[in-house]
C-alpha cells in the first residue's frame, strides 16, 4: 500500500522538491543572518565572535532623527499605492472583460502586459530624457509653447505621483492577470439569466462580476499588507536625488546606505527586521479581520 501511494505520488514531490530547496536555501537558511541585529558585528570576528548588543541597535532606530520622516515617506506611499496602484488592475481586467472582439482584447493585453517586462533603470532613464531640466523633449516642446518648465524630477512636489504613475504603468496590465482567470471562470449564463431578468450592465456588474472577483481581490489585499513597508528599493532608489531626498528616503534606501554604503550591518539589519515585523503583523491582523468577515484567508 505504502509502495504503490510512493510509486504515484513521487513524480508530484518530484516537481515540489525545486520550490522547496528555493524556500529553504533563500529564504530560511538566510534568516540566521538576523541575529546580527542583535549583535555589534564585525566581518572580522564572524557571527560567533562578534559581542551581543541586545536591542540597542531597535533603541537607535527609535532614536533616529529621521525615523519619523522614513516612516512618514514608507507609509505615505504605501498609501498612495494602495489606494490608486491596487485597484488599476481590477478596473483593467473589468474594462477587458467587457471587450467583446477577441483580436482586439489580445492586441490590448499585449500592449498593457509589455512594460512589465520593461526595468526600472529603462523607465527612469526615458523619464529622465524626457523631462530633463536643460535637455529634456517635454520640457523643450513647453518652453517653445509659451509654458514653464516642469521640473518633474527635481521637485519634491512632483516625487510621490512620477513613482506612482509610473508604477501604474508598469504593473497594472500584468496584475490584471489573475482577475482575468477568476473572471473566466464566472458562468456566462448568469449574466444571460441577469439580462432576462432585466439587469442591465451596471447591475450585473455589481452582483455577478464584482462577487467573483471579491476572493481573489481580498487574498491579493492581504498579501499587499504584509509589504506595507516595502517599495521596491530599486524603483525609488533611482527616482531619488538630494533635491528630493525628504521625501523619497524610505526604509529601503536608507538600510543601502546604512549597511553597505556606511558598513553598519547590525543596525541596518535591525532596520530590516523592524520591516517585517511590522509587515507580518499587517498580514496576520488583515487575514483574522477577513475571517471574521466569511472570506477566505490566506491561511
Amino acid at each position: 500500500m505504502i509502495n504503490g501511494y510512493w510509486r504515484r505520488a513521487f513524480p508530484i514531490y518530484l516537481m515540489v522538491l525545486p520550490g522547496l530547496l528555493f524556500f529553504i536555501v533563500f529564504k530560511y537558511v538566510p534568516m540566521f543572518g538576523i541575529l546580527i541585529a542583535f549583535m555589534d558585528y564585525s566581518p572580522f570576528k564572524g557571527v560567533f565572535g562578534s559581542e551581543w548588543a541586545g536591542l540597542d541597535h531597535f533603541r537607535r532606530l527609535f532614536a533616529e532623527n529621521d525615523f519619523g520622516m522614513l516612516l512618514r515617506n514608507t507609509l505615505m506611499l504605501n498609501l498612495l499605492d494602495i489606494l490608486f496602484y491596487f485597484p488599476a488592475p481590477i478596473l483593467v481586467a473589468l474594462l477587458l472583460n467587457e471587450v467583446r472582439r477577441k483580436w482586439f482584447k489580445r492586441t490590448v493585453q499585449t500592449v498593457l502586459y509589455a512594460p512589465n517586462f520593461i526595468s526600472w533603470v529603462v523607465i527612469v532613464g526615458i523619464t529622465v530624457q524626457l523631462f530633463a531640466t536643460g535637455s529634456g523633449a517635454i520640457n523643450g516642446l513647453l518652453e517653445e509653447w509659451g509654458f514653464d518648465r516642469v521640473e518633474l524630477m527635481t521637485d519634491p512636489r512632483y516625487f510621490r505621483w512620477v513613482w506612482l504613475v509610473q508604477n501604474i504603468w508598469q504593473g497594472a496590465g500584468w496584475g490584471a492577470i489573475i482577475f482575468l482567470a477568476a473572471l473566466a471562470s464566472v458562468d456566462p449564463t448568469l449574466y444571460e439569466a441577469a439580462g432576462m431578468d432585466g439587469a442591465g450592465r451596471w447591475r450585473q456588474l455589481w452582483h455577478i462580476t464584482l462577487p467573483a472577483l471579491r476572493g481573489a481581490i481580498v487574498i491579493l489585499f492581504i498579501l499587499r499588507l504584509g509589504h506595507v513597508m516595502d517599495l521596491g528599493f530599486e524603483h525609488v532608489f533611482l527616482l531619488q536625488n538630494p533635491m528630493n531626498q525628504h521625501v523619497s528616503e524610505v526604509f529601503e534606501t536608507f538600510i543601502y546606505k546604512v549597511g553597505l554604503n556606511e558598513g553598519d550591518y547590525s543596525y541596518s539589519t535591525a532596520v530590516g527586521l523592524f520591516k517585517s515585523v511590522i509587515g507580518l503583523t499587517m498580514v496576520m491582523l488583515a487575514n483574522t479581520l477577513a475571517k471574521r468577515m466569511g472570506q477566505e484567508g490566506v491561511f
